[in-house]
């Protein structure tokens, strides 16, 4: 049976400018089925908390705009559930809404926040993690960050340094040091070298009891923001309340606002099969490889004197290609994306120019 006192809030209001063209504004990543396996993203995610706690307790916390995409992706889900921003004003604003709808059902609770677009290969090991992970924060005054143990010198995530020596009565669960943003490569190394160091998932495990208490300290002006609207949520005031609220919020992120400034910081690091799913090169990696080493999702696709491709097309598409290596070929809606791999980060500036082009009304 499922801990009543345990609460799932996801995280699901970005907009996923790096797989443009297939996320668009309109229809983000992670409303989409982008590896091909018959689920979205946030489906995936959903199902895997659903393990973790009772599906009344999953809050997904999103932007205005995608209401009514939540509601025809996941099946069951009320309105109270369903935690709508007017605007991005980065995760702290959003952990403390979420925060403060929970705390009117139950202050009691233990809960889990995730993003909506991760991939997780091996959900066995991360619902044991997190139960595990729960059950010390459900007893203990700490904020918990899930880690994930490094599998190779990445510059494209954030590291956190815990203290080997200083172990929970969980071994698994140890103090936190320090948090680096993304390294260069010579750094990453030798954060692996040193074996004190994993990737910073994003994901959080906390009692309400002491992330608001974090808050109350670190973001005292924010938590009393949200805090006024006690009387207001679930209610027709609700909706003017928080437009009201995050036009004077400020814009900041939980690991710089709380995190990096708390003392009682832990991690549990983990081997869960992770990745954050960034880049069209990251999801290259997680796809079924031709002969050539060619990802194909969807459509008909004939290669000729190519490899190293990431190919997503739609399923009603011929497409024919010749003389390509280590592209990302992608057609969505219309649009066609032909880049380079090792280019792929010029892909926002590719959104940005295409808004230039007023008459693109399909964008």
């Amino acid at each position: 049976m499922l801990n009543p006192n345990n609460y799932c809030v996801i995280m699901a209001g970005g907009i996923g400018s790096r797989f443009w063209p297939m996320s668009r504004t309109s229809h983000p990543k992670q409303f989409l089925d982008i590896l091909g396996t018959g689920e979205t993203l946030i489906q995936q995610t959903y199902r895997r908390l659903k393990r973790i706690c009772p599906e009344k307790n999953i809050y997904i916390v999103t932007n205005d705009l995608y209401q009514n995409l939540i509601k025809e992706q996941i099946k069951g889900i009320t309105d109270e559930q369903i935690i709508c921003e007017p605007s991005r004003k980065n995760t702290a604003p959003c952990i403390a809404y979420a925060n403060h709808k929970i705390a009117l059902k139950n202050p009691n609770a233990n809960i889990v926040v995730a993003p909506a677009d991760h991939l997780i290969l091996k959900e066995d090991e991360f619902v044991r993690v997190i139960n595990l992970a729960l059950n010390y924060t459900e007893k203990n005054d700490c904020l918990l960050t899930l880690g994930i143990t490094p599998s190779r010198p990445d510059t494209g995530y954030g590291y956190i340094q815990f203290d080997s020596n200083h172990s929970t009565i969980d071994d698994e669960i140890k103090k936190v040091k320090t948090f680096t943003e993304k390294p260069d490569l010579e750094l990453a190394k030798q954060f692996i070298e040193s074996g004190e160091f994993c990737w910073n998932s994003g994901m959080f495990i906390w009692s309400l009891k002491s992330i608001n208490k974090a808050f109350d300290l670190l973001l005292p002006q924010m938590n009393q923001l949200f805090k006024d609207g006690a009387a207001k949520y679930n209610t027709p005031e609700e909706i003017k309340f928080i437009n009201d609220t995050y036009s004077i919020c400020k814009n900041i992120s939980i690991d710089y606002g709380i995190m990096e400034k708390s003392t009682n910081v832990y991690v549990i690091s983990a081997d869960i099969g992770w990745s954050d799913l960034g880049t069209w090169g990251s999801i290259y990696t997680h796809l079924p490889l031709d002969e050539n080493q060619n990802a194909i999702v969807g459509g008909s696709v004939l290669m000729y004197d190519s490899s190293n491709n990431i190919v997503n097309v739609p399923n009603d598409k011929l497409v024919v290609l010749q003389g390509l290596d280590d592209y990302i070929v992608v057609e969505s809606d219309k649009i066609l994306l032909v880049c380079k791999k090792q280019d792929e980060q010029k892909i926002k500036q590719f959104v940005n120019d295409v808004k230039l082009i007023k008459d693109l009304s399909f964008y």
